[in-house]
């Protein structure tokens, strides 16, 4: 995120570093990604900080042990895990409530954004990387992930009554307007989703957001980041994030034997879309003020509805 969080006090991360043998002595906060809090502690620690209220701690642990299993144990090195702790765990609580904290090594490196294009060159590479993950036995930590839409109960009843203003901060009222704007083609899009949801086939370990954002460059090496999103789906969960031509398919298909389906691609692809507009709307009914993340989510809002009544999705 690029507004520090303002109910974290940064000193407990010192204390809690001690957990990993750790004694920093400078700690910068990393304005980067989305949705989590970073910090780099020494140059040599990348420090991840979780809202467990918005996702649960026993999930976010399984994903993190997960992560940590897929590089220690099956030995897939484009991993870039979280650190153990000297008892073995892989996420901390810093308070009882809502802080949790895990570490990374830190590495020199550069990312892409979400949304990037990638070169044919970097598809490839990155369908590789997908094709050796999904090809990985599962460890036993592995959560499954659901096709169901997390946030879609919240929405849909949004839909419904909108009710009295929502109070939230300054986005509450126009986020809820642009909903009520948009429920017809929101309305369609769902059913449109819920026809297209059949068997999906034999789940595999997937990444969950393989997109450029999250791939970093360090040098020659290429590590898939952010794991938090871990767990058991079809492979068209990260392929559709990723493929763009019958050429990338074709590779993907030599690779692994499995012949991905376009209609699920459409499907995972129109998912993303409708759990963004879920989540950011329930993050707009909560508190929140003008800031840049706040500006940076509505931007996100209102060209995710617009790509929809559109017809089209990422």
């Amino acid at each position: 995120m690029r507004d520090r969080p303002d109910s974290c006090d940064e000193e407990l991360l010192r204390p809690a570093l001690g957990a990993w043998g750790i004694e920093a002595g400078a700690l910068d906060y990393a304005p980067v990604g989305f949705g989590d809090f970073h910090w780099i502690a020494d140059g040599r620690w990348f420090i991840t900080v979780a809202d467990v209220r918005r996702r649960s701690f026993d999930g976010l642990r399984l994903a993190m042990d997960t992560a940590a299993a897929l590089r220690e144990e099956a030995g897939l090195d484009f991993v870039l895990a979280p650190l153990r702790a000297a008892d073995g765990t892989t996420l901390l609580r810093l308070d009882r409530h809502r802080w949790a904290m895990s570490v990374f090594p830190f590495l020199d490196g550069t990312s892409g954004e979400f949304g990037q294009e990638r070169t044919a060159e970097d598809r490839a590479a990155v369908i590789d990387l997908l094709a050796a993950l999904h090809a990985t036995p599962p460890p036993l930590s592995t959560p499954t992930r659901p096709l169901e839409l997390s946030g879609r109960a919240g929405l849909d009843q949004a839909l419904q009554d909108p009710g009295p203003p929502w109070l939230g901060g300054p986005y509450a009222e126009p986020a809820r307007e642009l909903i009520a704007e948009h429920a017809g083609t929101l309305r369609r899009r769902f059913s449109e989703f819920d026809r297209m949801a059949a068997d999906t086939g034999e789940p595999v370990v997937t990444h969950g957001e393989p997109h450029p954002g999250n791939l970093l460059r360090s040098g020659e090496r290429r590590l898939l980041v952010d794991w938090d999103t871990v767990g058991l789906a079809p492979p068209e969960r990260d392929l559709w994030l990723v493929a763009r031509d019958a050429d990338d398919l074709a590779r993907y298909a030599d690779a692994t034997g499995h012949t991905p389906s376009r209609a699920i691609l459409e499907l995972y692809r129109l998912r993303w879309a409708l759990d963004d507009v879920s989540e950011l709307v329930a993050w707009f009914r909560s508190p929140h003020g003008r800031t840049r993340d706040a500006e940076v989510s509505w931007t996100a809002l209102t060209g995710t509805l617009e790509a929809l009544a559109d017809g089209v999705v990422m």
